[in-house]
């Protein structure tokens, strides 16, 4: 069984963070911008500046770091998200500029999937659309160019926890089963 959510048509380019511990910003606008996609159609990019700018009292560093659930919560009580276009990317840590005139998303709400729960995360990539993860960057991915990367190292707290990324699918390849992930480090 497999799942590429690219072939609808709804996961967007992939983004630059450059030198800004902003993964969690992408990883929240990515999956935002798939499910505004799959609801109306057509694409939309959304601000990962403001959410490094703004979204500090939701427990969240700007460019040294944050959770995607977080992020989703501050949109949600903020009033919305602003678009790219509006609040354009600058990855440093800056002032607040929210304009409420500006909104491109509204978030109603957020479902976590706990830690290790494969089978309720293939099961969301699977009937509802990209997913918003955490997991452990280890030195083998940093040099990652293609095809299915396996690692024995795997962290087992919260605190290993390095990275934010979109599942966007997942399969098998030569009896593997690996995830289709869409990162923030650039198209290369």
């Amino acid at each position: 069984m497999q799942k590429d959510w690219r072939e609808a048509g709804i996961v967007s380019a992939v983004k630059e963070q450059v030198h800004c511990g902003s993964c969690w910003t992408f990883s929240t606008t990515g999956a935002l911008e798939a499910a505004y996609h799959q609801a109306f159609g057509k694409g939309i990019s959304l601000s990962e500046q403001q959410l490094v700018d703004c979204a500090g009292a939701f427990n969240n560093k700007g460019c040294h770091g944050g959770l995607p659930s977080q992020a989703f919560e501050y949109i949600k009580y903020n009033g919305g998200l602003d678009t790219e276009e509006s609040y354009p990317y600058t990855g440093k840590d800056g002032v607040c500029k929210f304009s409420s005139e500006n909104v491109g998303v509204k978030v109603a709400g957020s479902v976590n999937i706990i830690m290790g729960a494969e089978d309720e995360l293939k099961h969301a990539v699977a009937l509802v659309r990209l997913v918003s993860v955490a997991y452990q960057v280890i030195s083998s991915f940093r040099l990652y160019k293609s095809g299915v990367l396996s690692d024995e190292t795997c962290g087992r707290t919260s605190q290993d926890v390095n990275n934010a990324v979109l599942a966007v699918g997942y399969g098998v390849e030569n009896g593997v089963p690996y995830w289709l992930i869409k990162n923030s480090c650039g198209a290369d």
